[in-house]
């Protein structure tokens, strides 16, 4: 999305993308681990024992689109310091204390976690959020080092997804051809899934270096069945079943098969280092949701505070977030996209709207205009099935775009598309003071206390006490044990 993106996935507003540089690392329990920082020097090479060249190849090449598609580097001190000594730990219990892995924490809601050749492991604070103690999260660490390990992490197929309007407005605009735009081709990036074969193998794998390491061989199974739960919930909430559970599925008969190797390999259950509270101790303050610095969304209205604009959709619309753009979608059969695009500087706007980008540009009906003292140009496009009302923008150097799209022109159409650009101006203090950071906040249980009286804390959410059994593996009525610590999800 250019400098300051404002793309952010459509998860119901979950997630965000961000383009950052390349991550340098900071050493953080030995010279082989190294947890991404955000930074403008090129990440280190990073080559496992026992890979060949062309992994660490593939790494350095992907590395950098990795972390610009899924929102950057997430900076959380307490949180890298954990993740660094766990997978310093899983490195040993790997029988490869002098491998090089560079884990990168990864500043996106999704529940995701996956390797690139080369030693490259990547987290996302989404991940983060969802696991309850330090045993879940190395069964997933252990996981995606046993995928490098067994040499699965190769050559595997990129895939973007969008949502269907978002294809329609993107396939009529582009001509069919989404290549031929810089914001498109940034969509997120997603490893295809590895065959069933190679997660069972590295379920086997992962749960023998965690249980070694000396964390409960158990926590595989119990939080494959939080994140299926979680999956459940998304899906409930209109978002695609994105994440973790597309790329690594997880089904009742994965999960017993996960107890049932925890079992054979290391006896009963409870036995094994959970370090429930360590871990929260970490992860207390973690933003969960949309990154406010990357922009968010206020009824009809979109601020992003990092390039200091923001703009207000007409009624009728409802902002959602899709992988490359903010989408506005109306029940009436119209949206609108917005997004940036890379534009050189000595390009006059007017000269960008004609470069052939759009398919069925009306190249007569292109004019310019200023609003907010904005420089403007726009134009309409029609195809077979729709009418475009498009308008690109420049604002301190970077190129913005509104396209929308209906099934016919009308007068209201029009007003609403002029009413938008209208809105577009840079940010104010009272439109920065609107955004509210939602992040972890961790409660400790008193006397009296239940898991549903500790999920009403979190009734401020939509679905909130939902969202509050499930990020703390708990179902309405249980008790909840007193001195306990747990998880409540809240507006700061």
């Amino acid at each position: 999305m250019g400098k300051g993106h404002i793309a952010k996935g459509l998860r119901n507003g979950l997630m965000a993308v961000s383009l950052l540089a390349l991550a340098a690392c900071t050493t953080l329990t030995s010279s082989n681990i190294a947890v991404s920082q955000t930074g403008d020097r090129p990440a280190p090479t990073v080559v496992p024992e026992g890979t060949d060249p062309d992994d660490a190849v593939i790494g350095r090449r992907e590395h950098p689109r990795i972390i610009a598609a899924y929102g950057g580097v997430y900076s959380d001190r307490p949180a890298e310091i954990m993740v660094a000594r766990i997978v310093g730990r899983l490195l040993d219990a790997a029988d490869q204390p002098n491998a090089q892995f560079q884990v990168t924490i990864l500043d996106s809601s999704e529940v995701n976690a996956f390797a690139l050749p080369g030693g490259y492991i990547y987290v996302t604070r989404g991940i983060l959020a969802l696991a309850s103690d330090t045993s879940e999260l190395a069964a997933v660490l252990a996981h995606e080092i046993a995928h490098v390990t067994l040499r699965h992490a190769r050559a595997r197929t990129d895939r973007t997804r969008t949502t269907a309007i978002v294809d329609r407005v993107i396939t009529s605009v582009f001509g069919g051809d989404t290549s031929t735009d810089a914001t498109a081709s940034r969509t997120r990036e997603s490893l295809a899934a590895f065959g069933q074969s190679q997660e069972l193998e590295a379920d086997r794998e992962g749960i023998k270096f965690s249980g070694k390491a000396g964390y409960d061989p158990q926590a595989a199974a119990r939080f494959l069945g939080v994140m299926s739960r979680f999956a459940t919930f998304s899906a409930g909430a209109g978002k695609d079943n994105e994440g973790f559970l597309s790329s690594h599925p997880s089904t009742p008969a994965r999960i017993q098969k996960a107890i049932d190797t925890a079992r054979s390999m290391f006896g009963k259950p409870g036995l094994g280092e959970v370090d429930r509270a360590g871990y929260l101790a970490s992860i207390a303050g973690l933003t969960f949701g949309d990154s406010p610095a990357q922009g968010s969304i206020i009824g009809r209205q979109f601020v992003h505070p990092a390039s200091k604009f923001t703009f207000t959709v007409p009624q009728g619309y409802t902002l959602q977030n899709s992988q490359s753009a903010v989408v506005g979608v109306a029940g009436d059969g119209e949206a609108v996209r917005f997004d940036s695009a890379d534009v050189q500087p000595n390009v006059a706007l007017t000269d960008y709207l004609k470069s052939g980008w759009i398919a069925g540009l009306k190249t007569d009906s292109v004019y310019s205009q200023t609003h907010n003292g904005i420089e403007m140009a726009t134009g309409l496009a029609q195809t077979d099935q729709w009418f475009f009302r498009v308008s690109v923008m420049r604002l301190d150097g970077q190129v913005y775009r509104f396209i929308f799209a209906a099934k016919a022109d009308s007068t209201r159409f029009a007003q609403g598309a002029a009413s938008t650009l209208e809105s577009f101006r840079r940010t104010t203090a009272s439109d920065i003071s609107g955004i509210r950071k939602v992040a972890i906040r961790i409660v400790t249980a008193k006397a009296g206390d239940t898991a549903d009286s500790l999920a009403r804390q979190m009734s401020a959410l939509s679905r909130g006490s939902d969202l509050f059994y499930i990020i703390n593996d708990l179902y309405p009525g249980d008790p909840v044990t007193v001195g306990e610590q747990y998880k409540v999800v809240t507006l700061q």
